[in-house]
């Protein structure tokens, strides 16, 4: 948001929402006046960017050669079991070095331990012994699926049948799914496990103090938040919880707590993923995800989850999603990395504008080490950034007072952090509203044209802004100056969202024993590129194999 003046997070909430109104249009209408100073242009001469041309424009891009090698991954299998990753754990399965069930004995351990578990866990899924047995028994038999054994975690507004699922707020009572969601079933299809529910902000929007579960802390520095609605699993992961789990991004919640944790995410293409069966926030801006301690992990499960179900209208033709899947299940070279050839862009504005000197010198320590494997490094911008950036804000805030509305008798069980936002949702106008939507069709084509024009096949951002926020005041440091969280946290990730084009965050340094990261974004579908560049940078750098406990 643009706003400058931000809500005391963790405040006592309002009881009813005409009572934040007064000051939810202070906040908004500064951001208002200025979309409404930017019209689009009339009817019958005005460009074509109704809504749908937003879905048509991404389903008809096409999907990009791969310009990136991806290197083979190393796998280790000789750490202990809660240290490997997912390729780390296929490995050790097929070399018979262990089982579905030990490691399930191994990660349980870690669950009973409160500091580790740090507010990440709500609930432990039942039928993981059963699945562990069958998978023991499908390794011994020949007979196994693609992610055979793996046990992940799943964020706390994606259903898991059976399992609580509340979207971390104290409206939904003591739900429980009814039905796995596809992403979910589809994980279970290949193999994998789901053992825990991981804590969220409230409807992956409030405040990190969530009134149902507390806070998740973070496990470099346990004063400190681990950073977007993702939180719980990025927990879990940073501290070996599991190997894998599941997120959702509206404004950057896979890519903040990754960058934040030292772990690695996705926010695919917009429609790759299936939203069926997932809470919604935004349903324009909504994406799902993996988040994971590699890249090579992330595209052996990205490969699974990708594709059409037949349920979520904004979802990948089927055509566009075979082509993508056969990227990401190519094998690796064999040969030294190398970036030959490849054009990467970075940006002059905006990204690096309210950015940590830090995390600043993380960025460009990885955009050298792109250079020196051959990498041609030119200056690129995303058009407008600060306009697309008031209209998340719009597009995030109305869809949400929408997908809420039938709760608003019931105001005061929302937390502060979701009270303030479904208040400024119910700021905007219609044809505010509208304006921000219908611009996002423009916005693609321009960015895909600022691609165009320097001919780059990725851009290579700063991560976030700052190091983890504190959780005692819910605020982050840059060059010494505190600065509200909310200002910091989604300004680099979500205007991704809106543009609906993939996004991986990959960890890329440390500032005062804090990590940050590194965002590469790609053209719709490129969402195996970006990770294989980040595949190449974690096979010539070991930022991302540091832990917490180091």
């Amino acid at each position: 948001m643009t706003t400058t003046d931000y809500p005391d997070l963790t405040a006592a909430p309002a009881t009813t929402v005409d009572d934040l109104l007064p000051r939810a249009r202070t906040d908004m209408d500064a951001l208002l006046e200025t979309s409404c100073r930017a019209p689009l242009p009339p009817v019958p001469d005005g460009p074509a960017c109704e809504p749908a041309h937003s879905v048509v424009l991404l389903a008809t891009s096409p999907v990009p050669s791969a310009s990136v090698a991806a290197p083979v991954h190393g796998v280790r299998t000789d750490a202990p079991l809660h240290e490997l990753g997912v390729l780390d754990l296929l490995a050790a399965y097929r070399t018979g070095t262990t089982t579905p069930t030990d490691v399930l004995a191994a990660l349980r351990v870690r669950w009973s331990d409160a500091e580790l578990v740090g507010g990440a866990v709500l609930a432990v899924v039942d039928g993981a012994d059963e699945a562990a047995a069958e998978s023991d028994r499908r390794w011994s038999t020949g007979t196994v699926r693609p992610l055979e054994g793996i046990f992940f975690a799943v964020k706390d507004i994606i259903d898991v049948a059976g399992a609580p699922v509340t979207a971390g707020s104290r409206t939904t009572g003591d739900r429980i799914a009814a039905a796995d969601a596809t992403v979910v079933a589809r994980l279970r299809e290949a193999g994998a496990i789901p053992v825990l529910m991981t804590a969220t902000t409230e409807f992956a929007c409030g405040a990190p103090h969530n009134a149902r579960y507390g806070a998740v802390t973070n496990p470099w520095d346990r004063t400190r938040w681990t950073g977007g609605s993702s939180t719980g699993s990025a927990g879990a992961l940073a501290a070996r919880l599991v190997p894998l789990a599941l997120g959702t991004d509206t404004g950057g919640s896979i890519r903040v707590p990754s960058a934040l944790c030292n772990l690695t995410g996705i926010k695919p293409t917009y429609g790759l993923v299936p939203r069926t069966g997932v809470a919604s926030l935004s349903w324009t801006l909504d994406h799902i995800g993996p988040m994971a301690r590699s890249a090579a992990d992330l595209r052996a499960v990205l490969d699974v989850l990708a594709g059409p179900d037949g349920h979520d209208p904004a979802a990948v033709p089927d055509a566009v999603a075979r082509q993508v899947r056969s990227a990401l299940a190519a094998a690796g070279s064999s040969e030294a990395p190398s970036l030959a050839g490849v054009r990467l862009g970075v940006p002059t504005a905006w990204f690096t504008e309210l950015c940590d000197a830090g995390v600043l010198a993380a960025w460009q320590s990885v955009v050298e080490t792109f250079r020196g494997l051959g990498a041609e490094i030119v200056p690129v911008d995303v058009p407008d950034a600060h306009r697309l950036h008031d209209d998340v804000t719009i597009v995030m805030t109305s869809e949400l007072a929408s997908n809420q509305e039938g709760s608003l008798g019931r105001f005061e069980l929302y937390d502060i952090g979701t009270q303030v936002r479904i208040a400024r949702g119910f700021v905007p106008s219609a044809v505010d509203y509208l304006r921000s939507v219908r611009r996002r069709s423009l916005a693609q084509r321009a960015t895909l044209d600022a691609f165009d024009a320097a001919g780059v096949d990725l851009l290579v951002t700063p991560g976030i802004g700052a190091t983890a926020a504190r959780l005692s005041d819910v605020t982050m440091e840059i060059d010494g100056v505190r600065h509200p969280m909310q200002s910091i946290v989604g300004r680099n990730t979500g205007l991704f969202d809106y543009l609906g084009f993939p996004a991986v965050m990959a960890p890329a340094g440390f500032s005062e024993g804090m990590p940050v990261g590194v965002q590469l974004v790609g053209r719709p579908w490129a969402d195996d590129t970006c990770l294989r560049l980040a595949q190449v940078l974690q096979a010539v750098t070991d930022v991302h194999d540091r832990r917490a406990d180091d």
